[in-house]
């Protein structure tokens, strides 16, 4: 009986997420607009492709999130080497205070960082919504590479220094492999924040600078076209196809890991 509310409970939940994103994907495939389906069609499909302003926004949306995950993922990296190799005390207040960009509620920080650029006489523009973007990512960043950092055996990089390595050459060598998972996850995290971000760009975007989900915003006032409907299915099955492709490779390593590790122990 336990098995079964178990499974129970996990295809509940499973259908409370996934459901929602289901219809949505059936529907972009409705020959009318409306929640009643009239048949199979991709007209809508189509139509994405000729609206001028949901490409428009798109194609900003993407810029603004590439730049502010390569920045990020850099300046994130950079920043948890910094953290790790801290003391104690200013190392956990520094921790906590990256903490609390996480949690700080976003429309705190979208008026912030919009009074900070009106401090500097930055008009809203595309300079100004990438630097809220990097604000925000960075966080993601550095709280995905520490845990990997907490991880790494120092006797790697001292034995690369030994083998004849400078510092250089081991940091690429060994540090940066080992902890490489750890910065592929804070830079995918960092897209996905960024690419779904709405109160952050609201108020630090200019008029020639709209992202995607502000203009989904100001199509809700009317009734929204099943457009979205297709654009949001591509994007889904895009994220989906680059996360499967990344546990396929993910996979793979790991077992030819496996396999050299087992190799090695039977030479020994």
């Amino acid at each position: 009986m336990k098995k079964v509310f178990s499974n129970l409970y996990i295809f509940l939940s499973f259908a409370f997420l996934y459901l929602p994103i289901l219809i949505l994907i059936i529907f972009s495939f409705n020959e009318k607009k409306g929640w009643v389906w009239t048949g199979f069609s991709t007209k809508w499909y189509f139509e994405l492709f000729h609206n001028e302003l949901i490409l428009t926004s798109l194609v900003n949306t993407l810029i603004v999130a590439l730049i502010a995950s390569v920045f990020s993922t850099i300046l994130g990296t950079l920043a948890a080497f910094g953290i790790h190799h801290m003391k104690k005390l200013p190392k956990a207040a520094v921790k906590n205070a990256t903490y609390v960009q996480i949690l700080n509620p976003e429309i705190v920080t979208g008026i912030s960082l919009m009074l900070l650029f009106t401090f500097f006489r930055l008009s809203p523009s595309y300079i100004t919504l990438v630097l809220s973007h990097i604000t925000f990512c960075v966080p993601t960043v550095v709280l995905s590479v520490l845990p990997k950092l907490r991880q790494l055996n120092i006797n790697l990089y001292e034995a690369a220094m030994d083998l004849g390595c400078n510092g250089r050459q081991a940091f690429f060598k060994v540090v940066v492999p080992e902890i490489f998972p750890g910065i592929v996850t804070g830079a995918l995290m960092a897209i996905t924040y960024s690419i779904d971000d709405f109160v952050i760009s609201y108020f630090n975007s200019g008029p020639n600078s709209q992202t995607l989900p502000i203009t989904i915003y100001s199509m809700t006032k009317k009734r929204v076209s099943p457009e979205i409907n297709a654009l949001s299915t591509i994007m889904f099955v895009v994220v989906l196809a680059i996360l499967v492709i990344y546990n396929i490779f993910d996979a793979r390593k790991s077992k030819e890991e496996a396999k050299k590790a087992s190799s090695f122990a039977a030479k020994i």
